[in-house]
């Protein structure tokens, strides 16, 4: 059980929320460690749980017919997975699965529910969430499609970068090439260049961010405009709220 509300601020959400807020999900919230690829809820199952990751990256994947997937949107400690129990939906149209390990909070779905139907200020926060949310899933699509590899894997990475909070990813090539739905020759010679350009270090299993500046610069407009929408959006509500 949670006792402080700097406890929850490692995740945006639990930590947008003000004092009276957060006793009432303290109880109901447990932190757990989540394991490189492990499935947390598949498509089309019931969501029986809802998570707040810290530290831990979790992907929404589409996975079609052949069992091939792509990466929809990636969820990080400025969101939280499981949106449907908050519209009705009750179950997942996508795989949720855990991209890089690391912590979450774990709620239950009905917990959540009865206090989503409790509180306005938390429906205001997760309807804001689910805005910047369906913004995320839009404009993948639409990069995915429209700009090149090399494009995509700095947006991707830019994107990684800001869920972890650090220039270090511990990842494959292979993972990034299944995330982007494409193959793993492709990543390796658009890493390879953005290696030799300095903006990149990678090794086995491994990349380091050396120039932001610069990966932001190569990046198509797809990150810029999603990064925009969540400052744009969740933190106007924390603004209001201490301002009232």
């Amino acid at each position: 059980m949670l006792t402080l509300q700097s406890d929850l601020h490692g995740n945006h959400l639990l930590g947008a929320l003000p004092s009276h807020e957060w006793q009432a999900l303290a109880p109901h919230l447990e932190l757990v460690h989540l394991r490189t690829e492990q499935l947390l809820c598949d498509s089309g199952q019931r969501i029986h749980h809802v998570y707040f990751p810290t530290t831990a990256i979790i992907s929404m994947l589409s996975t079609m017919e052949d069992g091939s997937s792509v990466e929809i949107a990636a969820v990080g400690r400025e969101g939280m997975t499981g949106v449907p129990v908050l519209t009705g939906g009750e179950t997942m149209p996508n795989r949720v699965q855990v991209q890089c390990s690391g912590f979450a909070y774990r709620m239950s779905a009905q917990s959540l529910k009865q206090q989503f139907a409790r509180s306005d200020f938390l429906r205001r926060l997760m309807l804001l969430y689910m805005h910047a949310l369906l913004t995320q899933v839009a404009q993948t699509a639409a990069c995915n499609r429209h700009h090149s590899l090399s494009k995509q894997l700095c947006r991707w990475l830019l994107i990684e970068v800001d869920r972890v909070a650090s220039n270090d990813l511990t990842v494959t090539q292979q993972l990034i090439a299944d995330m982007l739905g494409v193959r793993r020759e492709g990543i390796t010679e658009a890493a390879g260049k953005l290696h030799d350009e300095g903006l990149i270090h990678h090794s086995r299993g491994r990349i380091r961010v050396l120039d932001r500046e610069g990966l932001e610069a190569r990046a198509c407009e797809c990150y810029g405009l999603v990064r925009r929408e969540f400052d744009r959006l969740l933190p106007r509500l924390r603004q209001a709220e201490t301002v009232e």
